[in-house]
């Protein structure tokens, strides 16, 4: 079951208005129909797992989207979703910006039992999830 980041009476939807995002996203009709789909897929990342931000992009049909996968996640920041869940494809803590710091996304995946291979990296192979594939693959 997925759950919808309101964007109503929120800065989430002043932030969605492109400000700042980039106009990377193929394939869809909207900046907003892209984000909406990636928050869809960060709330299905489960307990004690990681994905990257190519995994979504790539889920979503859109493997260059990357970048605008992580320009999802920033806006969605502090709105209830797992963004700390996504790391970069070596499982690198690079969306710690919306956290207050590396420490902090660190310290949320810690508590979910993440291992770390090295310093602010997650151990990947270990948590992987990959958006799509069956549970039986996890």
């Amino acid at each position: 079951m997925s759950r919808k980041v309101s964007r109503k009476g929120t800065s989430l939807g002043a932030s969605r208005q492109g400000r700042d995002a980039p106009n990377q996203i193929p394939e869809f009709s909207s900046k907003e129909d892209f984000f909406d789909r990636v928050w869809d897929v960060v709330a299905e990342i489960p307990f004690g797992r990681v994905t990257t931000y190519g995994h979504i992009a790539a889920h979503l049909g859109s493997k260059k989207a990357s970048r605008s996968v992580g320009w999802a996640l920033r806006a969605a920041a502090g709105h209830g979703l797992p963004c700390h869940r996504v790391v970069n494809r070596f499982g690198g803590l690079s969306g710690h910006a919306a956290f207050g710091g590396p420490h902090i996304m660190e310290d949320l995946l810690r508590s979910e039992g993440v291992e770390f291979s090295g310093e602010l990296v997650v151990d990947i192979d270990r948590h992987l999830w990959v958006p799509g594939q069956s549970r039986d693959s996890d």
